[in-house]
């Protein structure tokens, strides 16, 4: 199936839209009239330039107001067609989509439309032409897709047909199996955006906060499983109108558009029956098992430096890599490498973040057909020379240029750990009871977040949580978790997105300073959290300190014994609980600009992340940091 999109939805002019575009792997455009105006080039100049870069033009849009006009106005629209069917023409496009009339002289009537229709119809037959006819949602008469059909249906004209719009039927809640009905010669184009589940007005709703499909809230997957089952083979396409995407990278949201398609397809082609020849096969989402290590680059007095904070953890120095100067450190199922090369590309990174996690492994069951799948969906492979005796594990670039490896135990991958690395003569028991790595928190600039959620759930088995304010006294951070679905043997990834508006915040100032290093903290989770600080505290481990004030509104809201609320308060444990269960968190303090540990013990239920304790211990953090105002050096 052919994939395009509307060059309104991304930023940029012509030109640098249609270079975005062909990168990120698109069959064809729909070139918005607006765009075509704004070129200083005639039309089979733009109709060349379009296909110079490998595309074609799949619809030219939008012609507004056309029909139920009295005259001399309707006279008026078809002269206005013609002149746009000459212009198409040239271009080189054969399909123009026409809007439900919002002029303010329309007038009502299935039969009077349907009849201005087979009069464009006949018109568009002498240029070799179509065009369709699309219900917006805010349409004067026509504002629901059952009407427009019934507008072509007795038009009965073979160059008029159906346009379908994901969003126009979804935000007025038309059952999408409605669709079934009409014939799939008969629509000639669909367009699809999903939005926010937002309570506004319908046009400025549309105007600002479409996004692409897998982004918002709308059943773009049972719209389009109703296309598909009508027998329509035409294009899929997306028009996106989004505030934030047209001051956004022009490259980057064209491929996360891109993906949000094939990610779709994908999902129509599994649930919808008889697709398998008209929608491109590829291997399904991926299921997360956990994560198979984090790895640091580090080196010199920085690498020593956390060596020395592992080692407060509970961690031991289980083996030396055969080939370079890269260590394991253990702790239950946790494995954290600690890369000290000088060359390659943990080096590189190391030279321009200093101490950073350049690369996260994921236990998966397939590395092969994950790297398939990513690359389907566009992402960037990653490998680098591989060494005597080492293995290739399959990689792709994540956030901020780190690295994603896939580790499976089908392929022999899990045995690295005996091929490459040599055992490590430490082998005292230090244990402080951390067993996993509950979740990795990743930061980024807020118009980022969007486009990393996208990546994550569509390559991955992985669902959304709703967005939560984390207050900074500086600011304000959007955070949102994305959590593999829920598996009988509770294991996964998890992974929080932090999104930062200003750089005066702590997630902000970790983005200046850390130049683009993307993971801020890892989660680390614990059984027992107060046998857990106790040894941590017999380890010389220094917590993250909390105020008094933190365990006196702790004692006013739950109702802890006062021993409990003391063993907390000693050991600068934070606690959250809600109808399932409790969460109780310990962090380190910040090291290595900014970046920092947590250790967290989960009770039955709870699976949120402490969001109550965020500007607490947020505030905590930030007394450990840079003076206001002070210039950097």
């Amino acid at each position: 199936m052919k994939t395009a999109i509307a060059t309104v939805s991304i930023s940029g002019t012509l030109q640098e839209k249609l270079e975005a575009i062909s990168a990120a792997g698109f069959d064809g455009i729909e070139i918005f009239e607006q765009d075509f105006i704004a070129h200083d080039g005639g039309p089979r100049e733009v109709g060349q330039m379009v296909r110079d870069h490998g595309l074609e033009i799949f619809l030219f849009q939008p012609f507004r107001d056309f029909e139920g006009l009295p005259e001399p106005l309707r006279h008026r629209a078809l002269r206005r067609a013609e002149h746009k069917f000459e212009l198409m023409r040239e271009l080189g496009t054969r399909d123009m989509l026409v809007c439900s009339s919002v002029h303010p002289e329309a007038l009502g009537g299935i039969d009077r439309m349907a009849d201005d229709f087979a009069a464009l119809g006949e018109l568009a037959a002498g240029y070799d032409v179509r065009v369709g006819f699309e219900a917006l949602a805010w349409g004067r008469h026509v504002w629901d897709h059952r009407d427009a059909w019934e507008v072509v249906r007795r038009a009965d004209h073979p160059n008029v047909g159906l346009i379908l719009d994901s969003f126009h039927t979804l935000a007025r809640k038309i059952d999408p199996d409605t669709i079934r009905r009409v014939p799939g010669d008969k629509i000639f184009y669909v367009q699809l955006a999903d939005a926010p589940a937002i309570d506004m007005d319908l046009l400025y709703w549309s105007r600002h906060f479409r996004n692409m499909p897998g982004e918002g809230d709308l059943d773009v997957t049972g719209f389009m499983r109703a296309v598909m089952a009508t027998g329509y083979d035409g294009p899929a396409s997306l028009e996106i109108f989004n505030d934030q995407f047209r001051g956004g990278p022009t490259r980057t949201i064209a491929r996360d558009g891109y993906r949000s398609l094939v990610a779709l397809m994908d999902d129509v082609r599994r649930s919808e029956p008889g697709l398998e020849d008209k929608i491109d096969e590829i291997p399904a989402r991926v299921a997360v098992d956990g994560v198979e290590f984090i790895e640091f680059a580090a080196q010199g007095t920085e690498a020593e430096a956390l060596k020395t904070l592992l080692t407060t953890l509970g961690f031991r120095m289980s083996g030396r890599h055969r080939n370079k100067l890269l260590e394991v450190w253990r702790q239950g199922d946790i494995r954290i490498l600690i890369n000290s090369e000088t060359t390659g590309f943990a080096a590189s990174t190391w030279t321009a973040r200093g101490t950073n996690v350049c690369d996260i492994g994921l236990k998966v069951a397939d590395a092969a057909s994950t790297v398939t799948r990513a690359r389907a969906l566009g992402a960037d492979t990653f490998s680098q020379p591989v060494g005597p005796g080492e293995l290739d594990i399959p990689a792709i670039r994540g956030l901020g240029g780190s690295v994603l490896h896939f580790v499976d135990a089908s392929s022999g991958l899990s045995e690295v750990w005996d091929v490459e690395f040599e055992p490590a003569e430490d082998m005292s028991n230090r244990d402080a009871g951390l067993a996993s790595i509950d979740h990795v928190a990743q930061t980024m600039e807020y118009d980022e977040m969007l486009s990393w959620a996208l990546f994550y759930t569509t390559l991955f088995d992985m669902q959304k949580a709703p967005m939560v304010d984390v207050i900074d006294p500086d600011g304000l951070v959007r955070s949102q978790a994305i959590a593999s679905r829920a598996r009988p043997d509770g294991k996964g990834l998890k992974v929080t997105l932090n999104g930062a508006e200003t750089h005066r915040t702590l997630a902000g100032d970790f983005l200046t300073h850390g130049f683009g290093a993307s993971v801020q903290h890892v989660a680390l989770r614990t059984d027992d959290m107060l046998k857990t600080a106790a040894a941590l505290a017999d380890l010389g481990f220094d917590p993250l300190p909390m105020p008094a004030n933190y365990y006196a509104d702790l004692e006013a809201r739950f109702d802890l014994s006062p021993e409990f609320l003391e063993r907390l308060r000693s050991a600068n444990i934070l606690y959250d609980e809600d109808a399932n269960g409790a969460f109780l968190q310990l962090y380190s303090r910040p090291f290595a600009g900014g970046m920092f540990f947590e250790i967290l013990e989960r009770r039955n239920g709870y699976a949120g992340f402490g969001a109550a304790n965020a500007p607490f211990r947020i505030a905590a953090q930030k007394r450990f940091g840079r003076v206001k105002g002070m210039p950097d050096l």
